[in-house]
């Protein structure tokens, strides 16, 4: 398989990168700011895990970095901005946020002219308060060579966009835009993890292209626990076993099997896996697989259950709202999800080392992009690019 050439802004602890290189994509430039994130990077390149072993990593502000500079033509630029500008736990300044980095996004692609490029973020970004802004970003994704002026207000930049959208004729580098809010739970993810992604194709190679189809469905997981073999594959006692309670209607719907695969549940997810906290030696034979003590319930805070996909993992810990990063057991017990846990969530493999303390890898793994998704997605961009060469 030829490898493709990427480049990968906003690595973080390199989730979506991994997904990309799994792809074929070969990466000319791996760029982060982030110091625990690079740390990171660095100590699974010094234990030779692929594909990040020979990843050229740059750390330094996206904003200072020459794209213009490389002399090697660009298949994909991959990454995901900061989302906390338009995270729904944030401040919610949008683009009044100086962490709002779509403008160097939009650099790239006017510096590199890519062939195809995926970027991903939180789907806080498509709410009605920032409808008008998302416009903005597509469009210039759309149109990157249609600069704003020096103290131009967005705005007008945006007049200007909409008024080159509409123009029929088109001149300069210009991309087929999509973009689509998924849930990582419907492609096997073991997480409803929703995240608005940005998938764009130069237009002067004419591809088609549309987000991959689900894979995996929650009515399949409901047939699945209630009429399939869900707890006799997990061992689970009859006692201990939550049959779905659905309305007679919902009952009638599921007595066919559902054509896609159930979705993967936390116990999925963390099957073979000691229990940190009862298991304690056992649990040293896994990376970053360490009890961490102090969770406890709350209105509102009550953890993911251990037979439905997690909640969405978060950056934040101990005070994220509805208790994401805790497993809730069935007898009403709590506890925190460990490293390890959250990585086998995220698709990071077991022999994937996160540096820093538990609060820090914790962020780094609430930031990343499940390395599953962004292989699916990546895979499916790679096809479309070499029927087109």
């Amino acid at each position: 398989m030829t490898a493709l050439r990427a480049i990968e802004m906003f690595a973080g602890a390199g989730g979506l990168g991994m997904g990309v290189s799994r792809a074929g994509f070969s990466p000319i430039a791996v760029i982060e700011r982030d110091t625990y994130c690079c740390d990171t990077i660095r100590e699974n390149q010094r234990r030779k895990l692929a594909p990040l072993a020979k990843w050229p990593l740059i750390q330094g502000d996206i904003r200072q970095f020459k794209f213009n500079e490389l002399e090697e033509k660009v298949d994909l630029v991959s990454g995901g901005p900061p989302c906390q500008p338009f995270s729904l736990g944030g401040k919610h300044k949008g683009r009044n946020d100086t962490r709002d980095m779509f403008p160097e996004a939009v650099r790239a692609l006017r510096e590199l002219k890519p062939r195809a490029f995926l970027f991903e973020n939180v789907k806080g970004l498509t709410r009605a308060t920032f409808a008008t802004y998302f416009e903005y970003i597509r469009l210039q994704m759309t149109y990157p060579e249609l600069i704003g002026k020096s103290g131009e207000k967005w705005q007008d930049h945006l007049a200007k966009l909409e008024k080159q959208h509409t123009h029929g004729c088109k001149r300069g580098l210009a991309y087929r835009v999509v973009t689509r809010v998924l849930n990582a739970a419907d492609y096997g993810i073991p997480q409803r993890r929703e995240r608005v992604l940005f998938v764009g194709f130069r237009s002067d190679l004419d591809i088609e292209w549309s987000f991959p189809d689900p894979t995996h469905s929650r009515d399949a997981l409901l047939w699945d626990q209630s009429h399939g073999d869900y707890w006799e594959r997990h061992n689970v006692p009859r006692r201990q076993r939550v049959i779905p309670r659905l309305p007679a209607s919902r009952q009638s719907q599921l007595l066919t099997r559902a054509p896609l695969q159930p979705w993967r549940t936390v116990r999925d997810a963390l099957e073979g896996l000691p229990d940190p906290e009862h298991e304690p030696e056992a649990s040293k034979a896994f990376l970053n697989h360490r009890f961490q003590p102090g969770a406890r319930t709350y209105k509102g805070h009550t953890g993911s259950p251990f037979d439905e996909p997690a909640k969405t993992l978060k950056a934040g810990v101990h005070g994220v709202p509805g208790g994401e990063n805790m497993l809730a057991r069935h007898d009403g017990s709590v506890r925190y999800f460990t490293v390890r846990e959250s990585a086998r969530l995220q698709t990071f493999p077991d022999e994937f080392l996160f540096h820093g303390s538990w609060t820090e890898t914790m962020r780094q793994l609430g930031n990343a992009v499940p390395v599953q998704l962004a292989n699916l997605i990546a895979n499916d961009i790679r096809r479309h690019l070499e029927r087109a060469a």
